[in-house]
């Protein structure tokens, strides 16, 4: 199981580095470098973001524990 979401996790990276280099190919054939640079930060953060958001949904489905919740657990005996 672990080693599905491993190669899902991966998979993703290398659709997503896929297109980006896809998009940043017709930039480059459309618009000016200075362009390219600003439009390239902001398709990083986009995709960050979406990579983070497709882990957070994969840790929620198979029921993993966070950070948060392990926190939430140690402050919950160490009131005890």
């Amino acid at each position: 199981m672990l080693k599905d979401i491993l190669y899902t996790g991966l998979g993703m990276g290398v659709v997503l580095k896929e297109k980006v280099e896809h998009e940043i190919k017709k930039l480059e054939e459309e618009e000016g470098v200075e362009s390219l640079s600003s439009k390239g930060k902001e398709e990083e953060e986009r995709i960050k973001e979406l990579f983070k958001t497709s882990i957070k949904e994969v840790i929620d489905e198979l029921g993993l524990a966070t950070k948060e919740d392990i926190k939430k657990l140690k402050d919950s005996l160490s009131e005890d």
